[in-house]
């Protein structure tokens, strides 16, 4: 049944019945169109409003629960449903892979149009909470406030936040508690932060006004106990940042590279600014199978490290390297995949558009005493061509991490006229990695596709796919 209301269509007593894209789940409306949905669970029967409306689907939100799912669980965090960082946190943990994986499935075989061999499940994470090893978060001077706070006519009091930006809001910041993604120290860090400014009189940042004093916090931590905190100031003043700082060096001595940035720029992105430190190192170390890897502040690491460590296991077995093999890295980042897998190879070169990082790479690669890997720094569509093979030597076996937006066609092709024996297709993104392989599935069949799940509680998911040469 549907009804109107101020013009938003409300439809009564649907069932939710898939997830869907961007952590969304999927209804279906009397007429057949789709329902996309930011708060329900697969299985809940809701009422739902409607907020946007398009040709084929609308874009809605569950305003009343007539059923809940089984496939529910309870959401741990305080801050779930506002904060939006852990959109399936009320669905079971075992749910999730088994969307994931239908996901990842859908896109290969209905965007890509590929034929898939029989499908390894989807390697799950063995911890679904306090996974990542980077965590961001922002100052501000006008948190974000409740529907009740809103309309209340008490006091507000301190209406300082050090949190994250709620979705689609660029200048409003929900006040963290406590985040479930991050382990201790994280949270008591983050809350002494917090507290110290506002007893001290430090101003939070105004994002529109573009004043104040604090911008942004970030905290990396490592399996070696290793322990980065950043703090991003908008302006100098140096008295006040050595408090801070100094009060930070003092309450947490486990902290091994306590650094600042000076950022009075419109953004508050650090790669472009200078990185100071104030104490300790200017950089933490990750490790993995004996391999250390030195990480900065600007660096790039997988921000689950356990899983991450899974991810290039399954990349390096399927391989299946004997140790005469010269292979590309392509994307290589900090050359973490191609330093992993270089004992099994006669040759690894790796390829990297940011110069910052080919510059990390090779660091680490002299720091663990790996002599048969190359780094280069170029953008991929240009740099590798003819001329790059011809001087480095034709590829046995192709592995390829692209970002998000996957493969530029050139690059394609140019794998295509290389024609290495087998490809290993690492993607954070499935749908770009089917649009990919679609256009290599005339020369190459897939023998073999694992899906790995990084960041539990969240839609997003890996996939890695082996090629090989028809």
């Amino acid at each position: 049944m549907a009804r109107r209301n101020n013009k938003r269509q409300i439809f009564e007593n649907i069932e939710v019945i898939d997830a869907g894209a961007k952590g969304k789940t999927v209804a279906k409306a009397p007429d057949g169109r789709v329902i996309f949905l930011p708060n329900a669970v697969p299985g809940d029967v809701v009422d739902v409003q409607t907020f946007k409306k398009r040709k084929a689907y609308f874009e809605g939100k569950a305003i009343k629960f007539h059923k809940l799912s089984e496939k529910r669980t309870d959401a741990k965090c305080e801050h779930f449903g506002v904060c939006g960082g852990c959109k399936w946190q009320d669905m079971d943990y075992r749910f999730q892979l088994e969307y994931k994986q239908k996901e990842v499935t859908n896109n290969l075989v209905r965007l890509g149009h590929l034929e898939l061999p029989e499908v390894t499940p989807i390697l799950g994470s063995t911890e679904q909470y306090f996974y990542r090893n980077k965590m961001e978060f922002s100052f501000s001077d006008s948190r974000w406030l409740t529907i009740e706070e809103v309309q209340s006519d008490e006091d507000l009091g301190d209406r300082n936040a050090l949190g994250f930006h709620i979705p689609g809001m660029w200048d409003k910041i929900l006040d963290i508690n406590k985040c479930w993604l991050q382990a201790d120290p994280s949270n008591a860090i983050r809350n002494e932060v917090k507290a110290f400014a506002v007893s001290n009189g430090l101003e939070f940042f105004n994002t529109r006004h573009q004043t104040g004093f604090l911008r942004t916090l970030m905290i990396r931590t490592a399996t070696t106990g290793d322990l980065m905190v950043l703090i991003q100031f908008f302006k100098e003043d140096k008295e006040k940042r050595e408090l801070l700082l100094n009060h930070l060096a003092d309450t947490f001595p486990e902290i091994s590279s306590l650094q600042y940035v000076i950022n009075g720029k419109a953004n508050d992105t650090i790669y472009d600014q200078d990185v100071i430190c104030h104490k300790g190192n200017d950089h933490i170390f990750e490790e993995m199978e004996g391999l250390r890897f030195k990480i900065n502040a600007k660096s790039f690491y997988q921000t689950n490290s356990a899983q991450a460590y899974e991810l290039y296991k399954i990349t390096r077995n399927f391989a299946e390297l004997n140790g005469d093999e010269l292979v590309y890295d392509l994307y290589t980042g900090t050359g973490t995949i191609a330093q992993f897998i270089a004992k099994q190879a006669k040759h690894v070169i790796g390829v990297e558009a940011v110069p910052d990082a080919i510059k990390a790479a090779k660091e680490n690669a002299q720091l663990n005493r790996i002599e048969n890997v190359d780094f280069f720094v170029g953008d991929m569509k240009t740099v590798f061509n003819t001329q790059f093979i011809t001087e480095h030597g034709h590829p046995d076996v192709i592995i390829t991490d692209p970002p998000r937006d996957g493969m530029h066609k050139d690059v394609v092709n140019q794998i295509l006229n290389i024609a290495p024996k087998k490809i290993v297709y690492v993607s954070c993104n499935s749908a770009t990695q089917a649009r990919d392989l679609a256009l290599m599935k005339a020369d190459y069949q897939i023998t073999k596709t694992q899906a790995v799940d990084m960041f539990p509680q969240t839609h997003h998911v890996e996939n890695v796919v082996l090629l090989e040469k028809r």
